[in-house]
């Protein structure tokens, strides 16, 4: 049982109303929990991602913060909409600006601004990467979800994503297909595990700058995630690789509409800066 002398909050990110966005939990003072405490919090919370709390390594600067991730099974290297949650939450209490978070995939800033009265955050993603995936590992994707080759979009192919944790980035032909699925938990479980990746982000084109997205999530015990910030921030690092977009972008990811959770994630890049910008809003539940 959660303690009752350890608050949480519940935010929602990547959304201005409760209805939708991606839950997380935020423990803004978490000093006094060890591992074991941290797993069952998140665990009971039963969120796709918690954040937990604790003083930066720079002991003289009150906007500095070590943040670590858990799903409701393990420790998560890095999770984007429980940055934004813990982010948001920090700058209704601290008021908004720039805050140093530092976490297991390396430091983060964070800039909070008020939107005509709607808090959002802008997270910076560490330097990310971009790679081949196996043709082989793509075919055990492509059964275990119950796609077929042909209905691939061929100017999208598949490849490894990373600005914090990895994904593998798998674009569907048409927006029925996206919006269709029904997949193997323990097959695609299986495959995530050993090629270490934290989501499969299943996207479709509508336009050169908007997508829609979805992302499994089964090594987190979580059917679905509704708004994942660590794959948006890895597919701005994908589609700056492909050359799909132009030096300086603003892409547009839609994501949660069919599961009734619809959330809006703003990804930046910008020209010089291989890092990725990733914006949303988040409410408190």
């Amino acid at each position: 049982m959660i303690s009752t002398m350890t608050e949480v909050l519940h935010y929602a990110a990547f959304t201005t109303t409760p209805t939708g966005g991606n839950g997380a939990g935020v423990v803004l003072d978490a000093s006094a929990l060890d591992d074991a405490q941290l797993v069952v919090i998140a665990a009971e919370l039963g969120y796709s991602e918690s954040a937990f709390v604790t003083p930066g390594p720079k002991p003289d600067d009150d906007r500095s913060f070590t943040l670590r991730f858990f799903s409701p099974k393990a420790e998560v290297g890095f999770c984007g909409h429980a940055t934004v949650a813990t982010a948001v939450a920090l700058g209704e209490r601290l008021g908004v600006g720039d805050f140093d978070f530092h976490t297991a995939a390396g430091e983060v800033p964070v800039t909070v601004r008020n939107d005509d009265g709607v808090l959002k955050a802008t997270l910076t993603s560490v330097e990310p990467r971009v790679h081949e995936a196996a043709p082989a590992d793509v075919a055990e994707a492509l059964a275990a979800l119950g796609w077929r080759d042909e209905e691939l979009d061929a100017e999208l192919p598949p490849r490894i994503a990373f600005a914090g944790v990895r994904h593998l980035v798998l674009a569907a032909a048409t927006r029925e297909r996206l919006a269709e699925l029904d997949y193997d938990f323990d097959r695609l479980l299986r495959l995530m595990e050993r090629l270490d990746l934290t989501t499969v982000q299943l996207v479709w084109r509508e336009t050169p700058t908007v997508f829609h997205v979805r992302d499994p999530f089964p090594v987190g015990g979580v059917v679905e995630d509704a708004a994942t910030g660590a794959a948006a921030a890895a597919f701005g690092a994908y589609a700056r690789e492909l050359g799909l977009v132009a030096e300086d972008a603003e892409l547009t990811l839609h994501q949660g509409h069919d599961m009734g959770q619809p959330s809006l994630l703003e990804v930046e890049l910008h020209a010089g800066d291989p890092r990725v910008r990733v914006t949303g809003a988040a409410i408190s539940l």
